[in-house]
């Protein structure tokens, strides 16, 4: 599970170092790709994967799969981190998000994120005051 909000730089090469509490989990490669709300996702291969197979399953006649599947996988880059615990945000990736110098990566469940710092920082003063005032269940039995 990934969880927290950390503030790397990208560096000129764009390569971004990884929390380090999530290096070991990554360590054996992970899957970058075009999230919602442009930022970026970043999955273990195991998770992405299963997300793969869910995706496999779906109805190919469902437009809305078909959509999805292209923009998701076309821009998947399969990376493997460095010694240090960097990788390289390949330079479309980093079109698509607005990533430049001030990134943040946060744990979402199952993947982390990567933001702009002030594309995340409008995002989350836009969904602060909606989070503080749901009035029923998200998820309902659970939250």
């Amino acid at each position: 599970m990934f969880l927290g909000t950390h503030e790397p730089r990208l560096d000129e090469k764009g390569r971004l170092f990884l929390p380090a509490k999530y290096r070991d989990e990554l360590s054996g490669g992970l899957v970058i790709t075009k999230g919602q709300e442009r930022c970026l996702y970043v999955f273990p291969v195991d998770e992405f994967q299963r997300i793969t197979e869910a995706l496999r399953s779906a109805p190919v006649t469902a437009k809305a799969v078909r959509d999805y599947s292209r923009v998701f996988f076309a821009s998947a880059s399969d990376e493997v981190p460095d010694k240090q615990g960097r990788i390289t945000v390949p330079a479309g990736l980093r079109a698509y998000a607005g990533l430049e110098r001030d990134c943040v990566v946060i744990g979402a469940n199952t993947r982390l994120e990567i933001w702009d710092a002030a594309a995340w920082a409008r995002y989350e003063a836009e969904q602060e005051q909606a989070f503080a005032d749901l009035s029923e269940e998200v998820l309902p039995g659970v939250l």
